[in-house]
């Protein structure tokens, strides 16, 4: 800060149009809900309040009745996560896919508008990395069954730790373990469904704060006003960029050419590690990332492709969380005041 007994799969060629820039006051990005409820400071009710107050037009929320509830006719798109914990039996159980599906998804289908369930968040590689897969050809099952299957997007989270070489982004590949441990199976499975989309955790925060020597600032800002990288052809003034690019071309190489991404989770800490975590560096990425994304045209390998799905991590800090590094993450504080001028509760057409 993280199966489907074998079917026929027809390939299905569906152009998804994915909006961009803002839908009336609403941004097209996402917040992620925190995990931990001591890290929740209000009802379900108040935080999505908090969210169509803000214009936010996405969520990723972990499975939770009470906010469910509370997500009914907000018109906020809704990534649903199936826990790490649930992943094997999800893959194991077709029956306990079937029950999941009318646990968080049935009651609240016509009221709550689902785009994404991500089955499990960097379980890959790992030792749940191999029920995957299974568990994604389970789900994706029950929702065709459902008349579901092209509109709700089954999906997985991983993180650029499955990537080789990701500067210059065009010597990428996913490595061995990952493929080893189930990423194989999954680029398989998006390579032929209609609601192909592999969401990848993208910081460019980590990358900067690991080697601040060789990777600019400017570059991990979104404020280079020059090619930072120069990959044959292709120029990149920004690391979200190239780390995306880094994934196409791994995914070309895993037989994975149809898949597109969404970013699952990014952000920047305000605190914890010293000078590279202040708030106004948190301001100036997660403000240079909702420009980025509501104006996305593509990146340098993969042009004028408009729309991105992506989710900032996280609405408030989730300073329980065991992993340091994922501290200090929020965009709000706990009075549900802005930690820094983000998003505008007077509409954000300024995006």
């Amino acid at each position: 800060m993280a199966s489907l007994s074998f079917f026929q799969i027809v390939w299905i060629m569906v152009l998804v149009n994915f909006p961009t820039g803002t839908i009336g006051d609403k941004v097209n990005i996402g917040v992620s809900y925190p995990r931990f409820p001591p890290d929740v400071p209000s009802l379900p009710q108040e935080i999505i309040d908090l969210y169509k107050k803000y214009g936010i037009g996405k969520i990723r929320i972990p499975p939770i009745p009470d906010v469910l509830e509370a997500l009914r006719g907000s018109d906020i798109d809704v990534a649903l996560g199936i826990p790490n914990e649930d992943v094997e039996t999800m893959a194991t159980n077709f029956d306990f896919a079937t029950f999941w599906y009318t646990q968080f998804i049935e009651p609240y289908v016509h009221d709550v508008k689902f785009t994404f369930m991500i089955v499990g968040n960097e379980a890959i590689p790992g030792e749940r990395g191999s029920f995957v897969s299974p568990a994604m050809r389970n789900l994706q099952t029950v929702l065709d069954n459902n008349g579901l299957g092209s509109s709700i997007h089954v999906t997985t989270a991983v993180s650029t730790n499955v990537l080789d070489f990701t500067i210059p982004p065009s010597a990428a590949e996913f490595t061995i373990e990952a493929l080893n441990e189930g990423l194989d199976k999954v680029v398989e499975f998006l390579q032929y469904v209609a609601s192909n989309v592999l969401m990848v955790n993208v910081y460019p925060y980590y990358d900067y704060a690991a080697d601040p020597a060789n990777i600019r600032l400017d570059f991990a800002q979104f404020t280079a006003n020059e090619a930072v990288i120069v990959d044959d052809t292709l120029n990149y003034t920004n690391l979200f960029d190239a780390t995306l690019d880094a994934f196409f071309w791994a995914l070309e190489r895993a037989n994975g050419s149809d898949v597109r991404l969404a970013v699952a989770e990014t952000g920047w800490p305000t605190a914890g590690n010293g000078n590279v975590t202040t708030t106004a560096l948190a301001s100036t990425y997660n403000n240079n990332l909702v420009k980025h994304v509501v104006n996305y045209n593509g990146t340098p390998k993969k042009p004028g492709q408009g729309g991105l799905d992506a989710f900032i991590f996280s609405l408030f800090d989730e300073n329980t969380d065991p992993d340091m590094g994922r501290r200090n993450f929020g965009i709000f504080n706990s009075n549900l005041e802005p930690a820094y001028p983000l998003f505008s509760a007077n509409g954000n057409k300024h995006f």
